[in-house]
């Protein structure tokens, strides 16, 4: 039996088939597949990469430079900050292009990226940023590294509490595979609802490794049908007075996210039981342990089964009450 072809380049090049990489390698995929789905849809966009390294992300500006001439085959920039509300700052000022005449892109979607307490100290532009908006054709996603257990970090840190504050979406994959799948769905996610859209990140999912398999149309993408959009939409605009942003983010935008949660169904029934006394509600990485714990027990679907529910939530914040309501 002929053994396949594999390079190390494999985890960038290959648009399907099977690739081996890192979470933190995934992050820098990531831009290259956008990229590659806007360009099917016929549309000219770019990418603006900015930040600051810190644990779990540590490693994430590094890969970055390493990769570089796959960035460069694109229109990916990247742009280390000075700090990380710099960053976001300019990040910001990506999602005004279209505002001005002579873009000479569609549209360009950003990453964000720093750890716990960069998140604390750029509280200002994010909140700024979130409230005028995402670009239609943009979307920023932003890169939030934790460290609950302060393995390397003078505080133990979890962002959630600074994106609510913010009123920022909160998407939080389990493991290698997700970061693909929600990074996609939060530009997406970013344009549709005109929201900045948080990927928390924790060290055992940008540190850990897997092979996946890679197809180029996942995820399939839709738009919630039983949303009504506002006129005027929801996106970034000019002028837009500071009260008019409040009250769309409120009334519509929140609102927004949480029909493309329900439409792509981010959040999932992962075991099931129609008789089921029990329910359990996971979300990050902890989705994975509670699996393996159920399958040390027993109780994983495959053995006898005594009424137990488990979902993931894959956006831990704006909840979407309604398949809460349906899992309970």
């Amino acid at each position: 039996m002929a053994l396949k072809s594999v390079s190390l380049d494999d985890k960038y090049s290959l648009e399907r088939g099977r690739i081996y990489l890192s979470g933190t390698q995934a992050l820098v995929r990531l831009p290259m597949m956008q990229l590659r789905r806007d360009g099917a849809q016929g549309l000219e966009t770019a990418c603006f990469i900015s930040g600051y390294r810190g644990s779990p992300l540590g490693g994430l500006d590094q890969n970055l430079w390493s990769a570089r001439r796959f960035l460069e085959k694109g229109r990916i920039h990247f742009q280390p900050a000075i700090n990380e509300e710099l960053a976001a700052t300019a990040i910001w000022g990506t999602q005004q292009l279209h505002l001005f005449p002579g873009a000479k892109v569609d549209g360009v979607f950003a990453l964000w990226y720093g750890k716990g307490p960069g998140v604390d100290r750029s509280g200002d532009a994010l909140k700024h940023g979130n409230s005028a908006g995402s670009a239609p054709l943009g979307g920023v996603l932003l890169l939030a590294g934790d460290d609950h257990t302060c393995k390397s970090s003078t505080l133990a840190h979890q962002s959630e509490f600074a994106f609510v504050d913010a009123l920022i979406p909160v998407l939080n994959p389990s493991g290698v595979e997700d970061i693909l799948d929600f990074g996609l769905f939060g530009w997406a996610l970013s344009r549709f609802s005109g929201c900045w859209v948080a990927l928390k990140l924790t060290a055992e999912v940008a540190d850990s490794s897997a092979s996946i398999a890679i197809e180029e149309e996942r995820p399939q993408i839709v738009l919630p049908e039983d949303f009504a959009m506002p006129q005027g939409g929801l996106n970034i605009r000019w002028p837009d007075p500071a009260l008019d942003q409040e009250a769309r983010l409120h009334t519509y935008k929140l609102e927004a996210a949480r029909a493309f949660a329900r439409a792509n169904r981010l959040d999932r029934i992962l075991l099931d039981h129609p008789g089921a006394r029990f329910g359990i509600l996971s979300t990050g990485k902890s989705t994975l342990e509670v699996g393996e714990a159920l399958s040390l027990l027993g109780l994983d679907g495959k053995g006898p089964q005594i009424g137990i529910r488990h979902l993931k939530l894959g956006m831990s914040w704006p909840l979407e009450s309604g398949g809460v309501r349906r899992f309970a």
